[in-house]
């Protein structure tokens, strides 16, 4: 029974905190407003958590399962891996982003700038996602290229990368603007863009 309580008590720091960095940013968010948003003392926090920073990654986590619920959608049911690159990218821009999932649009692209030159620990574990999706990307643009898929003599990390700074950079300006057309047109140029790497 304790135990479970404690786990309810965890969730419920992690969530309050999630909404809280997304919308004031980690350094703009002091332990006293988690406080105020979870209606618990500063020692039920610190009974869960031994400092802001290890909530927050604990926050990132749980950021991290709610992006990959939006993004993942549907995709594992897509046999061709150029079609399943389109539905990603699809999802994230207009399932994710434009359906604000997070307060302000987005939780990792602001994260990042907030910390670069700060905390060198935070930049690299989001960092370190980034990388990975990308990595995911050419994981199965390699896919099609080797179903006989794609054009040949395409540089496969290349294009990978491009799609993963499209999206960031969408995000980025979505964040500022929060006009709907930039992930709108992002989805049409990406989805024209993919399809011109098909074969013939």
């Amino acid at each position: 029974m304790k135990r479970e309580k404690g786990k309810l008590t965890r969730k419920s720091i992690v969530e309050k905190s999630l909404r809280l960095f997304s919308e004031k940013g980690y350094y703009n968010t002091s332990m006293a407003d988690i406080v105020q948003a979870t209606g618990l003392t500063k020692g039920g926090i610190y009974g869960q958590f031994k400092s802001k920073e290890e909530i927050w990654h604990a926050v990132y986590d749980e950021a991290v399962n709610i992006w990959r619920s939006k993004a993942f959608r549907g995709t594992r049911e897509i046999s061709n891996p150029v079609d399943r690159v389109g539905k990603l990218t699809e999802n994230i821009l207009k399932d994710f982003l434009g359906a604000k999932v997070f307060k302000k649009g987005a939780f990792f692209v602001p994260m990042l700038f907030e910390f670069s030159g700060h905390s060198v620990n935070m930049t690299d574990k989001i960092s370190k996602g980034f990388e990975g999706f990308s990595n995911l990307l050419y994981r199965w643009l390699k896919e099609a290229a080797d179903a006989g898929l794609l054009k040949k003599g395409l540089n496969l990390e290349e294009i990978a990368n491009f799609i993963f700074i499209s999206l960031n950079g969408a995000t980025s300006l979505f964040v500022a603007t929060k006009d709907p057309r930039i992930w709108q047109h992002t989805i049409r140029q990406l989805e024209f863009y993919v399809n011109q790497l098909k074969r013939g």
